[in-house]
Parts: structure tokens; C-alpha cells; sequence
């Protein structure tokens, strides 16, 4: 757990991704691969690889002990207390996209759940039928018109795309999470946040395994057609050929 703590810490990530842009920047590949939305291929398959090893070795085993060892009741209120602190930040990005009334979903959620949910606990506004948005920095850049800038793979984060990568950035920086003080409180907040999140995504684990030939790509495309839906609200236009 000390070791997933200095990885997730925000100085340890920074600069895990400040060495794999420096190899980004370096890679010889860059230029010549012919998958117009992976132009970073070779780059990434090398980073997959790096997170296949931490996430087998470190990450899945941690998230798997919490998913066995800690019962349903406790999970499920972690799980609501960390989208609650998100619900604010969610409704800023709703706003800046131009969907007020989201926006005063989001706040009004925030609100419901912050006190009769017990802190976000309880997820009581979804119980009053106040629908939970998933809206982030990505998503409000692409609104604006920036585009997507090509597809990255990152350790640890998983899969991006540069834009997405931007607005990471700019979403960890509004995360009220990261500003908890003292950093060990911080520290162990961030790491519960990722293992809750790890041991979510353990039943999509055996899917992925026994569906894909090429787990990479699988995932690849899953998350680029995951992000367009986001964007257009479920909504896509139509991809010409």
C-alpha cells in the first residue's frame, strides 16, 4: 500500500507522465504509424505494457482483497462519498458546456447528499430522481471545438487522449480530494479512491480477457467510442467513412 500511495501521489504521477512524454517526444515511431486515431501506437503498446505489470503485480491484487474483504454497505458508501465531492467540479463543467440545467442538478445533488446523505454517504438525491452527470474538463475542451489530438495510453491513468490528458490535468487541480490536508490523509484518501475504483472494474476484467484477441486495441476502442457517446450526450453524429 506504501508503494501505491508514492505512485498515486500527485508529485509521483507528475512525474511518471513527465518521463513518458520525454519517451513520447523520443519515440522514432511517432511519424510512421498509419492508425490515424493512434498515431502514438508504439509509444502506447509499450506504456500498456507498463501498466499490465503494475496493475498485475500491485493494483489488482490490493483491489481484489478490498473487493472480498470489506463488505457491500461499506463499499457502496465510499463509492458514494467520492462521486459526491465530484458533483460540484461536474456541475461547473455542465455550466461552462451550456446545460444549466444540469448544472442545477449537480449543485442541488451536491447539496442533498452533503447533508441528509450524511457527507455523500447516502446517495439520496438519486432517490429523489436528481440524475447523476458524468461531465469533466475532456469533455467541456471538446465542446469548445479542441480536438482530441490523437490517442495515449498513460501507466496508472490508462487510456486518454491528449485532450483528455489536458483536461486530467485541469480536473486533478480542481479535485478537492487533492487539497486535503495533512498529504498522508490526502495520500490515503487518493489510494482508497483508486482501489474503490480498480475493484469496480474487476467483472470487466474476465470480459475483456476472453473477448478481446487484442486486449490493447479492445481497450482502445472501447474508450474512444466510450468518450464520443460522453461528448455528444449519448447522441453521436454519425462517422463518415
Amino acid at each position: 500500500m506504501t508503494v501505491m500511495l508514492k505512485a498515486l501521489s500527485a508529485r509521483g504521477v507528475g512525474k511518471l507522465m513527465a518521463g513518458a512524454a520525454l519517451a513520447l517526444i523520443l519515440s522514432a515511431e511517432v511519424a510512421a504509424e498509419a492508425n490515424p486515431r493512434d498515431p502514438y501506437e508504439g509509444f502506447n503498446r509499450t506504456m500498456f505494457s507498463v501498466n499490465e505489470a503494475v496493475d498485475k503485480y500491485a493494483a489488482k491484487p490490493v483491489a481484489q482483497v478490498y473487493d472480498k474483504a470489506v463488505p457491500l454497505p461499506v463499499k457502496a458508501g465510499l463509492g458514494n462519498f467520492f462521486g459526491n465531492t465530484a458533483d460540484l467540479w461536474i456541475g461547473v463543467n455542465s455550466a461552462l458546456q451550456g446545460k444549466f440545467g444540469d448544472a442545477g442538478i449537480d449543485v442541488s445533488r451536491l447539496l442533498i447528499n452533503s447533508t441528509v446523505g450524511i457527507f455523500g454517504l447516502f446517495d439520496v438525491a438519486s432517490e429523489l430522481g436528481l440524475e447523476k452527470h458524468d461531465e469533466d474538463a475532456g469533455q467541456t475542451l471538446a465542446v469548445w471545438g479542441v480536438g482530441d489530438g490523437g490517442y495515449l495510453f498513460w501507466p496508472i491513468l490508462g487510456p486518454r487522449t491528449v485532450r483528455d490528458t489536458a483536461g486530467w490535468g485541469i480536473d486533478s487541480y480542481a479535485d478537492p480530494v487533492w487539497r486535503v490536508r495533512p498529504i498522508a490523509s490526502r495520500n490515503s484518501m487518493v489510494a482508497a479512491r483508486f482501489v474503490d475504483i480498480r475493484a469496480s472494474l474487476l467483472p470487466a476484467d474476465k470480459v475483456i480477457d476472453e473477448a478481446a484477441l487484442d486486449k490493447y486495441a479492445y481497450i482502445r476502442d472501447a474508450y474512444l467510442q466510450r468518450r464520443r457517446n460522453q461528448i455528444f450526450d449519448g447522441r453521436p453524429p454519425r462517422l463518415e467513412d
